[in-house]
């Protein structure tokens, strides 16, 4: 019979890397809630509380995952080789640039400071290994690209929205410009895949997600670096992650046929950067139609967490995650 020191062993060795976009979507949550009580000037606010949970998931998720580099480095390895699953390294920078920019206003200058240099250059080095990768490879095919390879160019983008507010507008550019230019590269080679190749495997599904996040990270990214000033450029990355957001909507029937499992947590991010992008509008635009979408996409984004938290907790207990695919 297994024991339970065997159980954890395995648990810890097949522990993914794709669990740190669990901190995405919380911080995500948490940044959606802080715009909110800002425009909305509520006295009681949600977002502290958030904070401080996401930075906690973040530390127990880093620690484990460092635990399991330690003891079982060789499974580290694997999956920094695999045409999926290097994608998500860069969770790991992004979600330390995810809590600068939800600790605005709470943490010291100095600490922001020194995690978004961390954060922005562990960026640009997952950024260079993994575009080396794909330019190099022996082994990927068609079939291996998905919509997780813009996570590496999602994290570019957001450099700028915590750059802007420490002072740093050359080194903000140069991660933007970084961003926007191979995510049109990339969006043209996916959405080839989808038009012309087999569909996505649907445990996969959730991460088509991922496409709203480019654009509408873009958008508030490009306001930071206009210092609010709304314009046409910023028009079109708004209107285009609508739209994306919209498109993916329309195809819910598809997405409820999908049995839970760590990947539906790429819904929760690209919804997050929406709600926000959608704030910014409402702030600078107004209007029936922001005033009604800006707290649908909230309460709607507030539910998914919740219930990615729960469905998460239960398939810890019953022993579904941490295990050998």
């Amino acid at each position: 019979m297994e024991t339970t020191t065997q159980k954890n062993h395995g648990r810890l060795e097949n522990f993914p890397i794709s669990f740190f976009a669990v901190v995405m979507g919380l911080a995500g949550l948490t940044i959606s809630f802080k715009k909110v009580e800002h425009l909305w000037h509520w006295e009681t606010q949600i977002s502290p509380v958030l904070f401080i949970i996401s930075a906690v998931v973040y530390l127990i998720i880093a620690i484990t995952y460092l635990t399991k580099l330690l003891r079982h480095s060789k499974q580290v390895v694997e999956e920094f080789r695999h045409p999926i699953r290097l994608s998500f390294f860069p969770t790991i920078s992004i979600g330390v640039l995810l809590l600068v920019i939800a600790g605005e206003g709470l943490l010291p200058r100095g600490v922001s400071l020194t995690l978004w240099t961390i954060g922005s250059s562990a960026q640009l080095i997952f950024t260079l290994i993994i575009m080396s990768a794909w330019i190099h490879h022996e082994k990927f095919q068609i079939h291996h690209s998905n919509a997780s390879w813009f996570i590496p160019i999602v994290g570019n983008i957001l450099v700028p929205v915590a750059g802007m507010s420490l002072g740093y507008v050359e080194v903000s550019w140069f991660f933007f410009s970084i961003g926007i230019l191979f995510w049109i590269v990339l969006l043209g080679i996916l959405m080839n895949r989808f038009f012309f190749h087999n569909p996505v495997p649907s445990k996969l599904l959730p991460t088509l997600f991922i496409l709203i996040a480019p654009p509408a990270v873009g958008f508030i990214a490009w306001m930071r670096l206009h210092k609010g000033v709304l314009d046409d450029p910023g028009r079109i990355l708004y209107y285009a992650a609508l739209f994306t957001t919209m498109l993916l909507f329309f195809q819910w029937k598809q997405f409820a046929k999908v049995k839970f499992a760590l990947p539906w947590w790429a819904y929760s991010f690209p919804t997050a950067s929406i709600t926000i992008a959608s704030t910014l509008m409402l702030e600078k635009v107004g209007g029936t139609f922001f005033a009604v979408l800006v707290p649908a996409l909230l309460a709607l984004l507030s539910l998914m967490v919740l219930v990615l938290v729960i469905n998460t907790f239960r398939a810890m207990a019953k022993g579904e995650i941490c295990v050998p695919e």
